[in-house]
């Protein structure tokens, strides 16, 4: 039953002050009790009692022990719990020392095993007494240490805060994930803290109290003391208090204690502050060598016995670096044993992840300074790499001269692990991956700086994710998580390299462009997203298509903070969603304080859409070359009772941002095929006429079949319809799944074109591709012709380019009959603009459709005279 510590031969060293048998510092009334008893009854003994544990007895054999440590693993939440036999809860076998051992091996077993008490055997093998932590601190005669060093000193992390509002149950579940004895329990505003710890678990057990709450429950306010305190007055407070627990409070410059809790002090803390003083002391005794051999043996004998009990990794080197002694931590940090290691280099050790220069570095420092203190990666054994935490001092001989060198490490693995673990948890999305709120912040505060030392723009996508609460209520939150973590893949590998992708909660994700060349390209970013995340998804066996809605604002345009830009990316994104979803939206000033001019126009245009107020108009295209009426292009108007004639070039922009362009696309396709199908009947021959595409409708899938439909339901043949789209729709989305649109365009017959070349973004290389028949020249090319001979030689290149891939073109603009002159001149016959037609109403152009199919020509203006252009 008993785990015994195995004592070498005495070594005749003297401690600081004397190094007692521990026999002599415990006495007997240990508290026992059968192994039948209920949990109730033992909480019960030992509250009167007012011991920390309780040993399990039968038949003078020794079962177990329970320990106020072990309320930490009691699952408060169980209703038979009082009741049940301490046999099933207790620890065994019963650690324990033999009465004649020294104070100094227990308490370094002690620590090395994490213990809080020991149970004393006297000679027979028989229990004598319980030797805890507070006699550790009481006999070991390091007045002077505790005196020298303050509180704040044995501080190592914050203490654990518990709301009042918190369940018994839920409470201790917390003080075992932490790993402390107890916690600081925080009332409210104006209420001092209190505290909750072991003890207090063992009390409740023992009144069988029904208790839900911290709040019921805690009875004591915790008593703080400053940082600055010594840690001798603080164990008098602790002995004369009967405390088990202080709060510490920092300090304010004045060295007067604030309000402000630090942390939580106990003999735990105060023996980790023991140890550390302990190794420290060799330091001095190793600096102190020459002096230390004139005065008395005792310091040498002291380091040696500081050596031999230390728990940190100790290696001693002449000053070449050559090891000449190590001490057993050493042995069991690294698992080399001394022999192995004297008459080698620390090198044996390396783990290979420094390089030269590191430890370049640190010999500069050790011969230099005297001194090196940093983390340092090396190798066991085993081969396992671990991570300790090093401090290298010289030893100078009398003649300030560096002999030899003392290095102290101590393993920090694991608490490298944790930080790691902690880092993570701070700073990454623990579901996706992705960088949460914390970390996007920081990059975006750090992209801030750098665009506005560097005077560049910067944008922000805000996506919340359309309708995501149905996918969690209908097929569960594990679908939820998987759908998230496969949404978070695709905006990975759809960014830019340079670009972050941060998930802010929930179904919000975040993408940070730190450089952006146009707002076109981020335009085109936010298309691409939306057309990436709505491919189908297979979630346990479901087909899903998920949708988002994304609000973009730009540094400096949108704000000048990091807090700015992500407000006005969330009110974008939130219009986006008010358009109908799927969709994209910039932020503008109007969002957050719109006037009433806004306002109106867009409750107009709602209502314009209702009751189809918009109406098109028809401009024609002539080829000059032989006065042939080769099309015409539609063209949408509106005239509002209220806002009188409204552009269109703010109208479609704002049915654009409202998400309304893809119904409003949908409606002139099917007005012209409606007029067209009047004409037909009317026994016209209308030419063929051109519609403008938007770039949401070519994002669209399915808007190919809709325009079929739309063609057969009013009978009109295919050739007759001409799609028009403009640069900036080709470099929007998916090249593939555009090219496919198109190809079904062409299959069934309907000519395509690019209007407003030469303003755009596209490749030619791309253009080549794609099954285009017309190529249309910006009116920006053709209005300085024939005076502006840069323009004239871009608009001859775009000709000469057009004709060698096979395409027709068109010249937008033309308003006098020099450039109809200089445009037939260099190969481009069909002319649109003023000087030719104006965009005319339906009345007008059905008058000349009947002039035409009674063989007359259409009447045209009087300034145009073709027969010039004759060649």
């Amino acid at each position: 039953m008993k785990q015994l510590i195995g004592l070498g031969s005495e070594v005749a060293t003297v401690q600081l002050g004397e190094d007692p048998k521990v026999g002599a510092l415990v006495s007997g009334g240990l508290l026992t009790c059968i192994p039948s008893l209920p949990l109730k009854e033992v909480a019960k003994r030992m509250s009167r009692a007012k011991v920390s544990c309780i040993l399990i007895v039968e038949n003078d054999q020794l079962l177990g022990i329970w320990t106020e440590g072990d309320t930490r693993k009691l699952d408060f939440s169980k209703p038979d719990l009082l009741t049940t036999p301490i046999s099933s809860l207790m620890s065994f076998p019963v650690i324990s020392v033999n009465y004649d051992a020294r104070l100094s091996e227990t308490a370094a077993f002690m620590k090395e095993r994490g213990l809080r008490r020991l149970l004393v055997l006297n000679q027979q093998g028989e229990p004598l007494g319980m030797l805890t932590q507070s006699d550790l601190v009481r006999y070991q005669g390091v007045e002077n240490y505790l005196l020298m060093r303050n509180v704040g000193s044995s501080i190592r992390r914050a203490p654990l805060r518990l709301n009042a509002s918190l369940t018994i149950a839920a409470a201790v579940v917390r003080l075992r994930e932490a790993g402390v004895e107890a916690a600081v329990v925080e009332q409210g505003k104006g209420r001092p803290p209190s505290i909750i710890t072991e003890r207090d678990l063992i009390i409740l057990l023992a009144e069988e109290l029904s208790t839900l709450t911290l709040q019921e429950f805690i009875k004591h306010e915790l008593f703080c003391v400053p940082k600055n305190m010594s840690l001798l007055h603080a164990v008098d407070l602790l002995r004369e208090k009967g405390f088990r627990h202080l709060g510490v409070v920092n300090c304010d410059e004045q060295g007067k204690p604030t309000e402000e809790l630090c942390g939580l002090l106990s003999f735990t803390d105060i023996l980790s502050s023991i140890e550390y003083e302990y190794v420290n002391q060799l330091r001095s005794a190793l600096e102190a060598r020459d002096l230390a051999l004139k005065t008395s043996t005792e310091h040498l004998l002291l380091a040696q016995k500081v050596i031999e009990a230390s728990l940190d990794g100790i290696i001693i080197t002449d000053s070449k670096g050559v090891i000449q002694a190590v001490n057993p931590s050493f042995t069991t940090l690294t698992g080399y044993s001394s022999e192995e290691a004297i008459g080698q280099t620390p090198a044996m050790l390396s783990s290979g992840r420094h390089d030269k220069e590191f430890y370049q570095v640190m010999w500069k420092s050790m011969l230099t300074q005297g001194y090196w203190q940093g983390e340092v990666w090396n190798r066991r054994k085993n081969g396992e790499v671990y991570a300790e935490w090093l401090t290298i001092t010289g030893i100078r001989n009398s003649k300030g001269i560096i002999r030899q060198f003392a290095a102290i490490f101590s393993d920090i693995t694991d608490r490298k692990l944790k930080e790691e673990q902690i880092h993570s948890m701070a700073y990454y999305d623990e579901l996706t991956g992705l960088a949460n709120r914390r970390l996007l912040l920081d990059r975006l505060k750090q992209a801030l700086a750098n665009a506005h030392y560097h005077k560049h723009k910067m944008g922000v996508l805000f996506l919340d994710l359309d309708l995501f609460k149905r996918i969690n209520d209908s097929l569960g939150h594990q679908a939820g998580d998987e759908v998230l973590q496969n949404i978070a893949q695709r905006l990975e590998t759809s960014v830019r390299e340079g670009d972050s992708v941060a998930r802010l909660g929930g179904d919000e994700f975040m993408v940070l462009v730190p450089e952006v060349e146009s707002l076109h390209l981020l335009e085109a970013l936010a298309a691409r997203l939306i057309s990436v995340l709505t491919k189908p998804l297979t979630i346990q066996k479901n087909h899903l298509v998920v949708s988002t809605s994304i609000g973009i604002s730009v540094f400096p345009n949108d704000g000048l903070t990091a807090e700015v830009l992500l407000k006005h990316a969330d009110t974008a994104m939130y219009r986006a969603k008010e358009a109908g979803r799927n969709s994209y939206c910039f932020y503008n000033s109007q969002m957050g304080e719109r006037s009433f001019a806004d306002l109106t126009l867009e409750h107009r245009l709602r209502l314009a859409l209702n009751n189809r107020n918009l109406y098109l108009v028809y401009q024609p295209k002539i080829d000059v070359s032989n006065q042939q009426w080769v099309g015409m292009e539609a063209l949408l108007r509106w005239d509002d009772a209220i806002l009188g004639s409204v552009s269109p070039a703010e109208f479609i922009p704002l049915a654009e941002k409202l998400g309304l362009i893809e119904d409003l696309g949908d409606r002139v396709i099917e007005q012209v095929c409606l007029q067209l199908q009047i004409w037909l009947a009317a026994g016209y021959q209308p030419p063929t006429i051109s519609i403008n595409v938007s770039a949401r409708q070519l994002l669209d899938t399915y808007f190919a079949k809709r325009v079929f439909k739309l063609l057969a339901a009013y009978k009109i043949p295919t050739h007759l319809i001409e799609l028009e789209l403009t640069e900036s729709c080709l470099i929007i989305g998916d090249e593939d799944d555009q090219y496919q649109l198109l190809k079904q365009f062409e299959a069934g017959g309907i000519k395509l074109s690019i209007d407003d070349f030469g303003t755009g973004y596209s490749s030619l290389s791309y253009l080549r591709k794609l099954p285009l028949s017309t190529i249309k020249i910006d009116a920006s090319f053709i209005a300085e012709l024939p005076s502006n001979n840069e323009d004239a030689q871009l608009v001859k290149a775009i000709i000469g380019m057009a004709l060698a891939l096979r395409m027709d073109v068109v010249a937008e603009g033309v308003e006098t009959s020099a450039q109809a002159a200089l445009l037939h001149s260099l190969g481009c016959s069909v002319c649109q603009g003023y000087w030719l037609a104006r965009p005319a109403k339906v009345e007008q152009v059905a008058g000349w459709l009947a002039a035409a199919t009674e063989g007359k020509w259409p009447e045209f203006p009087e300034s145009w005279q073709p027969t010039v252009f004759k060649s």
